[in-house]
């Protein structure tokens, strides 16, 4: 579960309930759903969508919908085919006005939508609920109380060459490869499902996840540059400036308040003090005295190295010495070995409550992330589960959770922005433009304290350097969840999260 860019998070998913195939497909499933997309013209891909209607137990009610597994064909401008990219949507019959559609996709890059679909708003759920390995199989899963099918339909894209998605035509992997070709995929996608199912005039959303989140801003301006007005985004587990991975200075001030949270979680901060005020004296500290001392660089005088040190100490649970070797500049990749060393204990990069073991405790970096492994093969085993044997859907093809391998080191992080030509993509100026050009558009920023993959403050200085006007800016709306990268997989934060978004949508209709 790694990616190969430049230490980019990957996202994940998963909350509880036991296993339940659901209903039968009805005779006349196939006749009232969508009609499949025709288009496909590999022989390696030419299975049709097989449309089932289903039903879950939501809130004391039943909620009816059908769910479509298939493919939709993209095209260049020539139109020459592309890639056939596979979505899974679910809808619900709506004879009033139009419903919401949300096309929900997760990032990597590199990574198939499998851990939004399972883990998160769809209306099947793993269980993932406690920040630990998951039992062996069979995998848990079932109806989820936190599914947002009753307020949206969902479309859950997988990425160019990761789930059932492949290159068709003249086209090759490596032309998906970077993030402006992956946003023209997902622009064609997007249009491509609109024209065929007739949701042109529906309300229309995004939640991108991990590096979905950077792909959800820079969509934000690519489609409506082809009249695709949104009404709103969702962004969970932010990362929009790909520079964050630079390490440099910002980038370590960015962690810090995300260190608080871990100490404060595993045990390091005594007396425990309140959560949320803790983690808002480390954003003021790292803001202010710590960022201060880092940009003076070796001129700091040894007083304040040494009282910024102790500060920074109190802050994060680690020790003042260890912090002055380290000259006050500690990494995630070191700050995940050295936590919890006095336990011979790691903790996850993208969920730090999960806890490992390494075979030499006094390394430098982990060499996995206990949370990936704690919950992959679960999730893996599921959606196959689900897919193939719940669902029925017939394919050739073998379900790609990632293409990490694939992509390997070909992928370019280059954009052509807004704002110029950027060599590390950072989407808030697409983001910035198309709040600018569409002043009605609503952003909900989504994240979990434990989560050292795309850290909260880092998010916080993206979206509030943006340059916009304060009526703008207060389109912006922010929520928190005691949890990791996937706070949803925490039932407390999932339920809390499907609260934020119902209420977001509310406003953004």
């Amino acid at each position: 579960m790694r990616s190969s860019l430049l230490a980019i998070a990957l996202v994940l998913s998963a909350p509880a309930y036991a296993q339940d195939a659901g209903d039968a497909p009805s005779k006349d499933a196939k006749a009232e759903a969508p009609k499949p997309d025709k288009d496909v013209v590999k022989a390696s891909v030419e299975e049709d969508e097989q449309p089932v209607r289903r039903s879950i137990p939501l809130r004391g009610k039943t909620l009816a919908y059908t769910v479509t597994p298939g493919h939709l064909t993209i095209r260049n401008d020539k139109g020459e085919p592309t890639a056939s990219m596979f979505y899974t949507a679910y809808t619900v019959p709506s004879p009033g006005r139009a419903r919401p559609v949300t096309f929900l996709f997760n990032g990597g890059p590199g990574s198939s939508s499998m851990w939004l679909h399972m883990g998160s708003f769809g209306p099947m759920k793993v269980d993932a609920s406690q920040p630990e390995t998951i039992p062996g199989p069979p995998f848990r899963y079932g109806p989820n109380p936190d599914t947002l099918l009753d307020i949206t339909d969902l479309v859950f894209i997988d990425a160019p060459t990761t789930g059932l998605s492949r290159e068709i035509g003249k086209a090759e992997p490596k032309d998906f490869f970077g993030v402006d070709p992956d946003l023209d995929a997902f622009t064609r996608t997007i249009q491509r499902y609109l024209t065929k199912y007739g949701r042109w005039n529906s309300p229309k959303f995004i939640i991108g996840e991990s590096y979905g989140t950077t792909r959800a801003a820079g969509l934000s301006n690519s489609l409506a540059n082809k009249g695709v007005q949104l009404n709103g985004i969702v962004l969970v587990s932010t990362i929009l400036d790909l520079g964050l991975f630079s390490g440099n200075d910002q980038t370590l001030i960015n962690f810090l308040p995300t260190y608080a949270a871990d100490a404060w979680y595993h045990g390091k901060i005594q007396p425990k003090p309140d959560l949320m005020g803790f983690v808002a004296e480390a954003k003021a500290f790292a803001g202010g005295p710590y960022a201060a001392a880092l940009q003076k660089g070796a001129a700091i005088g040894q007083d304040e190295k040494q009282s910024v040190a102790q500060q920074m100490a109190r802050l994060t649970g680690l020790s003042t010495d260890y912090i002055l070797r380290s000259n006050l500049r500690v990494p995630p990749n070191r700050f995940q070995r050295e936590l919890l060393r006095d336990r011979h204990q790691i903790i996850g990069r993208i969920d730090s409550r999960f806890i490992g073991t390494e075979a030499d405790a006094a390394g430098d970096s982990p060499t996995y992330d206990p949370q990936a492994s704690a919950i992959t093969g679960a999730f893996v085993g599921a959606f196959n589960d689900y897919l193939y044997r719940d669902l029925g859907y017939k394919t050739q093809l073998t379900f790609r959770p990632n293409n990490y391998g694939g992509i390997g080191n070909d992928w370019n992080f280059s954009h052509n922005a807004p704002d110029g030509q950027q060599f590390a993509a950072n989407t808030s100026s697409d983001l910035a433009e198309a709040m600018r050009e569409n002043p009605r558009l609503k952003i909900l920023n989504v994240a979990g304290l434990y989560d050292l993959a795309t850290p909260y403050f880092a998010a916080e200085y993206d979206l509030g350097h943006m340059a916009l006007e304060p009526q703008l800016a207060a389109n912006i709306r922010y929520t928190y969840y005691p949890a990791g990268h996937m706070m949803y997989i925490d039932p407390p934060s999932a339920r809390q999260l499907k609260d934020d978004i119902a209420g977001f949508y509310a406003t953004a209709q």
